[in-house]
């Protein structure tokens, strides 16, 4: 009886399912997402496999997931009713901020609304400083009376958040321990357990968004659960965090915090494990959706983080000067740049009469106006279809019909017409300003950063990361793009990849060259601690596990750091002048300058990951993916390539045709996605079966 392992990923349009087994073999599945309940369209579709080749719950070994419920949950405001206990004068700190405003010239631009309305943010009277001291004791009584009026409003959980606890959490242990007393079913979360670092703003705003969404993380993850018992799968299930690493349900249901982004953070893994594998160190990820179109750089053979990032502030193109749109979460996270430009993002005229795309989307129902499910406005597939680059009769192997004229009719009484061009034309336009709104996502990690995107491989996935990549290399002027095996599904393949990884952090500020290595070794030697228990917990032997540490600093009168890695063992003087060194290196790096010598360094907080090594790779050397999906590719069609090229017959191949070398153009049909090859340009297989096009 073969074993499998399950890897599945969420997207706003469809839910991807991965099955694979220790010999490579691959079983896919492709299901529309199930708004109202994401986790029935995963168990209607396990099911359906299980259905289809007669595989049974306890060939399961583990259930590996991306999920945007967290990340839901903000945008749509649909959380806890929260509470927050905060020091008295810090109520208002979610409406103050941290004043960044991402349009400054914006005058219209507002805040957005706290999660937590005022009423229901109370305080304590009590000071301790940023050394630890406490300066004005906190008294129960204060504590139960500010639970006790919380619970009598209602709320759903309760956060907790005061001035300086990452340097004493005393006070905060006692409110804790008041909540238990007096309302022992209430979900709490206290900001030295959630991120025990300085910064007021982003240590609150972190805490009361983990304590928003943990209800409904929660509530989710147990039905997922009990629709997996129902099934008979007993394994394990791992959650995707946004940093890239795995974590356990309970794991994610406490820190809910850190799975936010946790789906666009598997697709990079997945890709950061492809390009290594097939000796690409420079790459740019694109992963292009039904929603949204994301964009990773990986340089030198290892995939960027960021410390921080905003959720629910529109689309995120990638500037780190436009910050402060979303709410804030002070968590490690794979570095993306997002654009609103997915296949089913909404082609429309805006009142200047100009063709605009997204950021609305259509959405898994009712879709594109090919989907024939209701849908009244034109998308960006119905201009692929229009164009003859999406198969004009069926997706996804054929279980998805479509209504290619329907798409025909609407784009052209609702944009071509309107803009007085011809169909084709029209819909080649909507493509290029798609193409042109995902550029930008490019360019925010890339030549805005300083790199050069030219000498880097474009490395496409999602349903439609394929069909758009040539078009985008050839304006950004990149040769190479790398196509992997079930492209559509490839976040799903991501959580494949990755391992267990748990992040640790602990403000200790002080300059680094005043500092005591002695206790500098004390702060790490616990963090690492805390993570080898976890690392246990989770069933890594000692002899598994895998400690990084690493540090934020900055020159002294900084607000932000930068993070450098930190060597193993035991810390002297020596090693922290070349702690020092690093930093100064990694800011000329970043800043293009470094001060001088005699310019403090300051060390702001301590970093460990713990990573759990597992018995046997993840990921066997190659794949042996299904080819029984769906009807044998069709014969050549035309498809339009701009006024230049007009129409043009294009022959339609499958992946396993181009062992042999074609010349575009040409369309490569799968499954999950479709690749096209523009004339000029050369598409072939590589040895481990990702498809490699070469643009002339």
């Amino acid at each position: 009886m073969t074993d499998y392992r399950i890897g599945v990923d969420i997207g706003g349009t469809f839910t991807d399912i991965v099955f694979l087994d220790d010999g490579g073999r691959v079983l896919t599945k492709k299901i529309s997402s199930s708004v109202d309940n994401y986790a029935q369209a995963i168990v209607d579709g396990v099911t359906e496999v299980f259905a289809d080749t007669g595989m049974g719950g306890e060939q399961i070994l583990e259930v590996l997931h991306g999920t945007t419920v967290a990340s839901n949950a903000i945008l749509e405001l649909k959380g806890a009713r929260v509470g927050l206990i905060a020091s008295k004068g810090f109520r208002d700190i979610l409406e103050i901020r941290n004043l960044r405003m991402p349009k400054l010239y914006d005058l219209r631009w507002q805040k957005p609304a706290p999660l937590i309305e005022r009423y229901l943010r109370l305080v304590v009277d009590e000071r301790i400083d940023a050394g630890g001291n406490v300066q004005r004791p906190l008294e129960r009584h204060d504590a139960e009376r500010a639970v006790d009026r919380l619970t009598a409003e209602g709320v759903e959980a309760i956060a907790v958040c005061l001035i300086n606890s990452y340097a004493n959490p005393a006070h905060e242990r006692l409110i804790a321990e008041v909540i238990a007393e007096r309302a022992p079913d209430l979900p709490f979360c206290i900001s030295y357990d959630v991120l025990p670092e300085i910064k007021e703003y982003e240590r609150t705003s972190t805490t009361v968004v983990n304590t928003y969404v943990m209800p409904v993380v929660s509530k989710y993850l147990k039905t997922l659960r009990a629709g997996l018992d129902d099934r008979k799968i007993e394994a394990p299930l791992l959650l995707m965090q946004s940093n890239g690493g795995l974590t356990t349900g309970e794991e994610a249901g406490q820190k809910p915090v850190n799975i936010v982004e946790s789906g666009p953070a598997a697709g990079v893994v997945g890709a950061h494990a492809v390009a290594t594998r097939s000796g690409y160190r420079d790459v740019i990820s694109f992963d292009m959706g039904g929603t949204t179109a994301k964009a990773s750089l990986i340089e030198n053979g290892a995939f960027t983080r960021t410390s921080e990032h905003s959720v629910g502030g529109g689309i995120m193109i990638g500037s780190r000067l436009l910050t402060g749109g979303g709410y804030l979460l002070k968590v490690p996270a794979i570095d993306l740049a997002e654009v609103g430009a997915g296949g089913g993002s909404i082609v429309w005229i805006d009142s200047g009469g100009s063709m605009q795309i997204g950021p609305e989307s259509a959405g898994a129902y009712p879709g594109p106006l090919c989907y024939d499910l209701g849908g009244t406005e034109p998308t960006v597939t119905d201009a692929s279809i229009i164009l003859g680059y999406l198969n004009p009769e069926y997706l996804v192997g054929g279980e998805l019909s479509l209504n290619a004229g329907r798409s025909r009719q609407v784009f052209a009484d609702k944009i071509a017409q309107p803009l007085g061009l011809d169909l084709e034309y029209a819909a080649y336009g909507a493509r290029q300003i798609a193409i042109a709104n995902m550029i930008r996502a490019i360019k925010a990690i890339s030549s805005e950063r300083g790199r050069d995107p030219r000498g880097n491989t474009l490395f496409a996935f999602g349903g439609n990361g394929a069909l758009f990549a040539a078009g985008m290399a050839h304006e950004l002027g990149m040769k190479r793009i790398v196509v992997p095996p079930s492209a559509g599904l490839f976040s799903a393949f991501g959580l494949l990849y990755a391992d267990v990884e748990h992040h640790y952090s602990r403000t200790i500020q002080r300059l680094l060259g005043a500092a005591d290595p002695a206790r500098l070794n004390e702060v790490w030697d616990e963090l690492e601690e805390t993570a080898r228990r976890q690392l246990a917990a989770d069933g890594f032997p000692p002899e598994r596990m895998q400690f990084r540490r690493a540090a934020d600093m900055h020159y002294k009168g900084q607000i932000y750091e930068l993070t450098v890695a930190v060597p193993g063992g035991v810390l002297d003087q020596a090693s922290l002048a070349a702690l020092e060194e690093a930093f100064g290196e990694e800011h000329e790096h970043t800043y293009g300058h470094r001060a001088g010598a005699d310019e403090p360094v300051e060390l702001v907080n301590a970093q460990v990951v713990g990573q759990g090594i597992p018995e046997q790779a993840r990921m066997p050397e190659r794949l042996a993916l299904e080819r029984s999906r769906g009807a044998a590719p069709p014969p050549a069609r035309d498809a339009y390539f701009g006024p230049e090229k007009g129409w043009l017959e294009t022959p339609v191949v499958a992946r396993p045709d181009l062992e042999t070398q074609h010349h575009g153009p040409c369309i490569v049909e799968e499954y999950d996605t479709t690749c096209l090859v523009p004339p000029g340009a050369t598409a072939s297989l590589d040895g481990r079966g990702n498809i490699i096009v070469e643009l002339g």
